[in-house]
């Protein structure tokens, strides 16, 4: 419920806000904190984001790997209409991947500013041992961070070498509209089935990092 609130106050402000800041970031993080956002509100969001921006590239590269084991087991079929829902399939799932490349560079853009403000301030700090505190505070933080932002980069290169295989039956089927091009791509079916399947291993791992650090900022 309080992500929820969270988000809905992201949206309505930000569409208020953005007239107003021409690009600038800071001035974006200066406006959600008079709102009483803070950039620790905005990282858990944006993961979120990214997070559920991998569950549906997860699901997309899932229904092209069907399409593609639809088209391969078929011996009599309309191959121009088989390029066209491969190829869409394709689309889909380049759009897919870049949308998760997206959300993970919005992820780091606030990670830095936090982390660099939480830095900064420590300079603030009168008491020596509230000091020390807060900064082993920060290099946890930072720790968990840096493994969950590694486990997202393994899952955005992981999407990168089933694109060109996929990529490359297409062109091949569109050139090549007959029944040679269908043992083309069963032979390819099996090679593209295990990229798959080891994309949605490393995003599982991605998706279960992230709900982790999730949890751990909003203690």
């Amino acid at each position: 419920m309080m992500t929820s609130r969270i988000s809905v106050r992201l949206i309505v402000i930000a569409a208020l806000a953005l007239p107003l800041l021409g690009g600038c970031a800071t001035t974006y993080y200066d406006a959600m904190e008079r709102a009483g956002i803070h950039k620790r509100d905005i990282l858990a969001d944006r993961v979120k984001d990214a997070r559920d921006s991998q569950v549906d590239a997860q699901k997309q590269f899932k229904s092209a790997l069907e399409q593609f084991a639809s088209v391969v087991k078929l011996k009599d079929t309309d191959l121009k209409k088989a390029y066209e829902k491969l190829n869409a399939e394709y689309e889909d799932c380049k759009k897919a991947a870049e949308k998760v490349s997206a959300r993970i560079g919005r992820v780091e853009a606030v990670a830095d500013a936090l982390f660099d403000e939480w830095k900064h301030e420590l300079d603030l700090y009168k008491r020596a041992d509230l000091r020390a505190s807060s900064r082993k505070q920060l290099e946890a933080t930072q720790s968990r961070y840096r493994g969950m932002l590694a486990g997202m980069h393994r899952a955005e290169k992981g999407m990168k070498p089933v694109l060109g295989t996929f990529y490359d039956n297409v062109l091949f089927l569109k050139h090549n509209l007959n029944a040679q091009a269908i043992t083309s791509l069963n032979v390819e079916f099996s090679a593209l089935r295990g990229k798959i399947d080891t994309l949605v291993r490393v995003m599982n791992e991605s998706i279960e990092s992230s709900n982790t650090f999730i949890a751990d900022l909003k203690q």
